[in-house]
């Protein structure tokens, strides 16, 4: 019984680090920002897609439909910092504008980009 216990206790100690959740920060360039949906009954603010690179990939974040964004805030071709944290996504401009979003999609950056 001990011995599959602590078989079990490693197992689990080992895979542990595969499930833990991606950080990853820094400075990047604000590559876009769209609309991705648009204001309704339901839906009281716009919905935005930002894209940015980090890490060798580009990633697109989605706004969520219940926070408020100012387009203006987030100027493309302008420095932003960023917070990865598994899916969730924190982008701070230098005048101190914040926006939180999930990631929706990652791509590899390739030598052609």
């Amino acid at each position: 019984m001990r011995k599959r216990n602590l078989a079990a206790a490693l197992l689990l100690a080992a895979t542990l680090p595969a499930y833990a959740g991606h950080k990853a920060e820094g400075k990047t360039t604000l590559k876009d920002m769209q609309p991705a949906g648009t204001e309704d009954k339901n839906h009281k603010h716009t919905i935005y897609d930002l894209t940015f690179n980090a890490e060798g990939k580009n990633y697109t974040c989605r706004t969520h439909y219940k926070k408020s964004v100012d387009a203006t805030d987030f100027v493309v071709g302008t420095e932003v910092a960023y917070k990865i944290d598994d899916q969730k996504v924190k982008i701070k401009t230098p005048q101190d504008k914040k926006v939180e979003c999930k990631i929706v999609r990652v791509e590899a950056i390739t030598a052609r980009q």
